[in-house]
């Protein structure tokens, strides 16, 4: 179960992640399938491997700060495909 701390990382997390890569959109929010307080935030793959790789570097750097300031793990998981992701959907986060 998310807590409104974790809410409030995914948010601020997506938004900055949103303005940096705009072509990214919000899948879902998922808890990790080892740990079920690990939470992982389901996006968009990029078409363009050269910005996932800057992705995936923004996205390092800004989960180890929520990671050491906050104790929450929370990492990101690019799909190729939106559809059956389960977890949280936009509305339950962003609303």
């Amino acid at each position: 179960m998310i807590n409104f701390k974790q809410k409030e990382l995914v948010r601020n997390f997506f938004k900055e992640m949103k303005e940096k890569f705009p072509e990214t959109e919000f899948v879902s929010l998922t808890e990790g399938p080892e740990n079920p307080a690990d939470l992982w935030i389901n996006i968009t793959a990029l078409e363009d491997e050269d910005k996932e790789e800057e992705l995936i570097a923004f996205a390092s750097d800004k989960t180890s700060d929520i990671l050491l300031d906050y104790g929450y793990y929370i990492t990101i998981m690019t799909r190729r495909n939106s559809e059956n992701s389960g977890g949280m959907k936009y509305q339950e986060i962003f609303a």
